[in-house]
């Protein structure tokens, strides 16, 4: 995991907005500028990137090789995808809190992958909650 600076990006132009669905009149360019560091990063002490490797999350849209970004001071909610550590070992997963059975599951967004139960007897710890993904589309 890499630490995140919001200044460290610089500002890009920023072009409007994009239609995907149907296509609007053209529209002038416009010379404002954002600055991703800004929007990705709400605070630099407590959030990080991320490499996924392995294709579990896939059918939530995170995929091998994406980048995401992880806010450490986020308390993870129902539904919340996290950054978690679990016997050893970092995962991303949906997290799940099952009040029944007094445990916590972390769900794969894949039918390949099982979920993971979480019970006391395991070391375990939620490490973040994810707020982005990005991923390279065209090298």
């Amino acid at each position: 995991m890499f630490s995140a600076d919001a200044e460290a990006l610089i500002d890009v132009p920023y072009g409007g907005s994009l239609r995907a669905g149907f296509p609007s009149p053209a529209q002038d360019y416009t010379s404002d500028a954002i600055n991703l560091g800004k929007i990705l990063v709400r605070d630099n002490e407590t959030t990080f990137y991320a490499r996924v490797e392995g294709n579990s999350m896939c059918d939530a849209g995170i995929c091998d090789g994406d980048l995401v970004v992880i806010d450490k001071s986020l308390e993870a909610s129902e539904g919340d995808i996290v950054a978690a550590f679990i016997d050893g070992e970092f995962t991303l997963k949906r997290f799940h809190l099952d009040e029944q059975e007094g445990c916590a599951w972390l769900m794969p967004a894949n039918a390949d992958f099982k979920p993971i139960k979480v019970t006391e007897e395991n070391n375990f710890l939620i490490w973040g909650v994810m707020t982005f993904c990005i991923r390279r589309f065209h090298e």
